[in-house]
């Protein structure tokens, strides 16, 4: 996990929170998963211009797969890349599964009032003006999202362990929000919610990065 520049942002970010940060073109921001099967509920935004946001349909047509790994572009509504995907020890994550919410953990569960990511998305994104209309379909960093034949899915087993990682580098400047999963109803989190570990670096001129 050596990292080959400047380390500019290093913090755990605790089970079932919220957290965000404009990553500066150019910059690394690392992801990971310290204990393993941990499920991060991701989204991204052109900073500049905030109503330019990751789109997940054209993210999924333009590289031809439901899963993201090392050398997917995750683009925007405008068809422009805000990071790619400059690593990644997983090789599985989803885009299809979305967040969870208050109202589905309700309908799917039938408990009511349960910590869920759309709740922070909401306060990662409330520094930056952004509100509910903002949140839109998301990347689940380390969740496994299995599509059969025909066409059944399902919310499965994460197959990242302890100390797996994407890297993401920003290819304009970017406000990246990600909500560290407190589902306990399904196994994207193996029903225990853990710590993460979120880095930003600015790469060595001339680096891989």
């Amino acid at each position: 996990m050596n990292v080959h520049g400047d380390v500019l942002f290093d913090q755990v970010v605790p089970p079932g929170t919220p957290w965000s940060r404009v990553i500066a073109r150019g910059d690394v921001l690392r992801v990971v998963d310290l204990e393993g099967c941990q499920a991060v509920d991701f989204l991204c935004y052109n900073a500049a211009d905030p109503q330019e946001r990751y789109n997940a349909a054209d993210t999924m047509k333009i590289q031809g797969s439901v899963y993201l790994t090392k050398g997917t572009a995750l683009y925007s509504d405008m068809g422009n890349k805000l990071f790619t995907v400059i690593a990644d020890t997983v090789g599985y994550h989803d885009t299809i599964g979305g967040c969870c919410s208050a109202e589905s953990n309700f309908v799917r569960y039938g408990v009511r009032g349960t910590p869920n990511c759309r709740d922070n998305f909401l306060r990662a994104l409330a520094p930056f003006g952004l509100g509910k209309k903002d949140v839109v379909a998301n990347i689940n960093f380390f969740m496994y999202v299995p599509v059969k034949a025909d066409g059944g899915m399902a919310i499965v087993d994460g197959r990242s362990k302890p100390g797996d990682y994407v890297d993401l580098r920003a290819e304009i400047d970017v406000i990246a929000a990600l909500s560290n999963c407190p589902q306990i109803h399904n196994p994207c989190n193996a029903y225990r919610p853990t710590p993460i570990r979120v880095m930003v670096w600015r790469p060595e001129p001339g680096s891989a990065a």
